[in-house]
């Protein structure tokens, strides 16, 4: 297990569990003790737990982990949803992607579609909104893709541009389809976000496409978080890694919503 896996594993347990103990933690992860006495010191300096004797205890993480911390989380399914939702897009299409590891994947799929990206008479075939730096960084080297990034404040856990400026932005702007990353859906309230300000604006990019896609594996499904983002009445597509139960997979059909596995 590489230190960057620690760091995940530890801090997941500390979302759970709210503390965690050295001892305790380094028989789980088959590690020294002297090894997560160092993760934790470490983890402690970059503010993201609080050490005590014996161990830590959680600051800031049971509520929202950084998204650098969330990349090894079911990366297989993240990639195959990906993958499936780029199928959904036609060369020339407006998509808004919000910021999160599964709408990373769906970017990087993306740009590997030749029929997406390579250029037409059209000059760039794909556009793609976004108000996640990380995805703009990452899609600013593609030259056969137009990126347009909205304004706004950066929230450092998920990379996402917040506030009035990204809202001026979006108001202007007519996409396609929007791709979004949610924290949990939901049956009743439908898609919801840990943070507030990231649920306006992801509120705002379903609001300005054609249609929404939701990116999302099977842990978000069947779960609330504190923002809600919009209701299904506004998701026309939903891109998971697992067969539904019963119950959600009725509930979606009754909403309209067209349910993909990857």
């Amino acid at each position: 297990m590489s230190r960057y896996e620690r760091w995940n594993s530890l801090l997941e347990l500390l979302a759970e569990h709210g503390k965690l103990d050295v001892e305790e933690a380094a028989a789980g992860l088959a590690v020294s003790a002297a090894t997560i006495r160092r993760d934790l010191d470490q983890l402690a300096r970059q503010q993201m737990v609080t050490r005590t004797r014996g161990g830590a205890v959680a600051h800031n993480v049971s509520y929202d982990l950084p998204l650098r911390y969330k990349t090894a989380r079911n990366a297989g399914a993240k990639q195959r949803i990906g993958a499936a939702v780029a199928g959904l897009i036609a060369p020339g299409e407006v998509v808004g992607l919000n910021g999160g590891t599964t709408t990373t994947e769906v970017a990087r799929a993306l740009v590997v579609r030749p029929e997406l990206t390579e250029r037409g008479e059209a000059g760039h075939p794909l556009t793609v909104v976004t108000n996640a730096l990380n995805i703009a960084n990452e899609l600013t080297v593609r030259p056969a893709v137009k990126i347009v990034v909205t304004g706004g404040v950066a929230r450092p856990q998920s990379y996402e541009l917040i506030g009035p400026l990204a809202g001026t932005v979006l108001a202007e702007l007519a996409l396609d389809v929007t791709v979004l990353g949610v924290d949990a859906l939901d049956l009743g309230i439908g898609a919801s976000a840990h943070h507030e300000g990231e649920a306006g604006i992801n509120r705002l990019l379903a609001e300005r496409a054609r249609r929404v896609v939701v990116a999302a594996d099977a842990s978000k499904l069947g779960r609330r978080a504190f923002a809600r983002i919009c209701g299904l009445e506004l998701i026309d597509t939903l891109v998971t890694d697992q067969p539904l139960g019963e119950e959600l997979a009725a509930g979606f059909a009754e909403a309209g919503v067209r349910v993909l596995t990857a």
